[in-house]
């Protein structure tokens, strides 16, 4: 039964990619590209990795597919312009790519094989043995992550803190002198349409939410930690900005705090390491936190699993607030462009006359 659920879903993705390389209707592709994303999601869950399939899900399915949107929006490119030629050479280089790629799988193991490396070596051995007594903590991932990786973790975590920064930099928010006027419809938000969706999606905001700081503070105890709970969270606030408009979402969550929650959880990460050293200890060596060493530990994980959730959070909500915000000012830059066109055209004196 595994097997036949494990060849329906990938044939799936590959009717899926087929089907989002073929169509030239870019917002189809879009579509397709989100279910492809949920579709590896439930691929990741029968593989047992629960905690890549959160990721997958919240930031494939929906932060990604968000972003294709409004990039869509903003560009007004509706349907991809067909090739020059038929790209003889580049399907040709794909194919060869493809049938490489499945001729290095034959020398694998196969799926769940007692004797595949990855289960003999000794440094996993070393970690499936010593983890759970020297931490304390059931779920393994949590401490490979967080203690055994801790410093690939924080290099992880400075590269999403850069990524905010980089956006900030490149489209970031506006400081106008001469800001824009609200054209209405902009200021409700969308209220006045799709009232039934709205309505019945606010619904889910308040469980997202709630989700997502259950796996902030379950993460050591079952699948989950900084980065899930972080993309959960951004993807509660991206739903909210969805159904009541950006206005309403930057009154709640200002980009100003944003901003500043982009640097304290990468300043909470490096702090505890700092603090370990004032403790004398090594740098991100917990045990110096508590008397019980152990205790310790635990502390430690939490304390950067939490900056890790912050910055998370507050990068991916800060994206999705720049290109929502250009995108606005585009579309309301046009409509008063239209209007005062439409104004013109009535005042002038031929269509007076």
């Amino acid at each position: 039964m595994g097997v036949a659920i494990d060849i329906i879903l990938l044939l799936f993705l590959l009717s899926i990619a087929f089907a989002a390389c073929v169509t030239r209707n870019l917002f189809s592709a879009a579509m397709l590209f989100g279910i492809f994303s949920l579709i590896s999601a439930t691929l990741f869950v029968v593989l047992d990795a629960v905690d890549v399939a959160m990721t997958e899900a919240a930031v494939g399915t929906g932060v990604s597919t968000i972003l294709i949107l409004i990039t869509l929006a903003s560009t007004g490119y509706r349907v991809s312009p067909r090739p020059a030629g038929r790209q003889v050479l580049a399907l040709a280089v794909s194919v060869v790519l493809g049938a490489t790629m499945v001729y290095g799988t034959l020398d694998m193991p196969s799926l769940g094989s007692p004797d595949a490396p990855v289960h003999t070596h000794p440094i996993a051995q070393y970690y499936t043995e010593v983890s759970p007594v020297e931490m304390g903590i059931p779920n393994m991932v949590t401490p490979l992550l967080a203690s055994y990786r801790g410093y690939d973790t924080l290099g992880e975590t400075a590269v999403v803190f850069t990524a905010g920064i980089g956006v900030l930099a490149l489209i970031g928010r506006r400081r106008r002198k001469d800001p824009l006027p609200i054209v209405e419809e902009f200021r409700e938000g969308g209220a006045n349409r799709h009232r039934v969706l709205r309505v019945i999606s606010k619904q889910l905001i308040p469980p997202i939410l709630l989700y997502a700081c259950y796996v902030q503070a379950h993460g050591d105890f079952g699948p989950g930690g900084g980065f899930q709970a972080g993309v959960i969270f951004a993807s509660g606030l991206m739903l909210f900005m969805l159904l009541f408009g950006v206005e309403h979402a930057r009154r709640i969550i200002r980009p100003v705090v944003l901003e500043k929650l982009i640097a304290l959880g990468l300043l909470i990460y490096g702090g505890v390491g700092l603090v370990n050293i004032l403790q004398g200890g090594a740098f991100l060596d917990y045990r110096t936190l508590a008397h019980d060493p152990q205790h310790g530990l635990h502390y430690g994980i939490l304390t950067i699993e939490l900056g890790v959730g912050i910055t998370v959070a507050a990068v991916i909500t800060t994206i999705i607030y720049s290109f929502a915000s250009h995108l606005r000012d585009h579309v309301m830059q046009r409509t008063l462009r239209l209007r005062q066109g439409a104004d013109a055209a009535q005042t002038s004196p031929e269509s007076g006359a």
